[in-house]
């Protein structure tokens, strides 16, 4: 038998007033009983009685409505989740006056869960829509392909060579597609383990300047290098060598005639700064806020061309954003772009963010001992 709980709260409560009540009114009565007449004892004791069902009756009253008060926000809770249950799409959102208190703080909580369960779900819809979108083409040219290829292709040599060379492209494509998807899910899933490791800079700058330097011979690298020696950043290393490795690519698929490319890194006492600049095609204006987004691509066509799947800013971005960095980009249509990345550098074993912060806390107690002791 299901018993609501406002009738076990407000009989609890109602429980505990007449108790206190029965406990007060008996040690009064046994004072007056001792010190008054009989007949001022029993008036007394009437009265008692007469007041306890007032106590009684006023808790009942008095809790009921408190319990009712605590449930209405309860079952304001209750039905923005069937709502939701309903509709997963829907907007809604739990509406309470403010007040401060625990349920008003619950409600708070709840709210932002929700915008984060329905971003990540608006996310995912939209990952799904634009992987499809991205596979469709590569499908129906290799559809069409083996299409004509079974109909009549297959008996013109050259036909069939440009059919499997326009097969095996798209086949290329799709891989590196799959592995770029690959890669997005297991930055979402890093493990902890690698939250902790740190990277010494100055090498790994130093061998992926040389790596990239030997696969583009053609082009000038230029490497402004102001790291202090042994600077260390709170990032797995191989995460750190795929946002360089991202960047750097991306410098030289879009250089447009002015082949040339500047990596510049330095260290302070807080951060690690990181410069990639390139002097190709640029983006617009209105794109630069989208780049980071997953399959965002300034010019599919040409980006396709160029083997660009719209994915590795969006790996790049996500991956410094873990490790509690930044990374912005600034750009001019046909002269360019410059993208750069901060990340904290790790000082005596803490990272220079939490480094500062112990520092402030321990300037906030000097100062309150020395206020204490004016």
């Amino acid at each position: 038998m299901r018993i609501s709980i406002r009738v076990k709260w407000t009989s609890l409560i109602s429980a505990v007033i007449l108790a206190a009540y029965l406990i007060v009114a008996y040690v009064a009565y046994q004072t007056v009983d001792n010190v008054a007449s009989a007949s001022v004892a029993h008036g007394f004791y009437i009265k008692l009685i007469w007041v306890g069902i007032i106590v009684v009756i006023s808790g009942i009253a008095v809790s009921f409505a408190a319990v009712t008060m605590v449930l209405r926000n309860i079952k304001a809770i209750n039905e923005t989740i069937d709502d939701l249950n309903k509709k997963p799409d829907s907007d809604s959102r739990i509406k309470l006056r403010k007040r401060n208190d625990e349920i008003y703080d619950l409600t708070i909580n709840i709210n932002k869960m929700l915008d984060r369960m329905q971003a990540y779900t608006n996310q995912q819809k939209e990952f799904v829509e634009d992987v499809s979108h991205e596979l469709r083409t590569p499908v129906a040219v290799l559809e069409g392909h083996l299409s004509m290829l079974q109909r009549w292709g297959k008996d013109d040599p050259e036909v069939l060579n440009d059919s499997i060379n326009s097969s095996l492209q798209e086949l290329k494509r799709m891989q590196s597609l799959i592995q770029e998807m690959l890669d997005l899910t297991r930055v979402e899933q890093i493990d902890n383990e690698y939250l902790s490791q740190t990277t010494e800079v100055k090498p790994l700058f130093k061998q992926v300047y040389n790596d990239f330097k030997m696969l583009h011979p053609d082009f000038v690298v230029n490497y402004d290098d102001d790291i202090q020696d042994g600077s260390e950043v709170r990032i797995y290393r191989n995460h750190l060598e795929q946002v360089l490795v991202i960047l750097l690519d991306n410098a030289f698929k879009y250089s447009g005639d002015r082949k040339e490319i500047n990596l510049a890194a330095s260290t302070n006492e807080a951060l690690l700064e990181i410069v990639v600049q390139d002097y190709g095609v640029g983006i617009a204006k209105n794109d630069l806020k989208r780049v980071f987004n997953r399959f965002y691509r300034v010019d599919k066509a040409r980006s396709r061309k160029r083997g660009g799947n719209g994915l590795g800013l969006s790996i790049a971005s996500r991956l410094i954003e873990i490790y509690k960095g930044t990374i912005t980009v600034e750009s001019v249509v046909g002269s360019g772009t410059v993208f750069r990345i901060e990340l904290p550098i790790v000082q005596d074993g803490i990272d220079a963010d939490q480094a500062s912060d112990d520092t402030n806390s321990k300037k906030s107690k000097r100062n309150s001992k020395k206020a204490r002791s004016h």
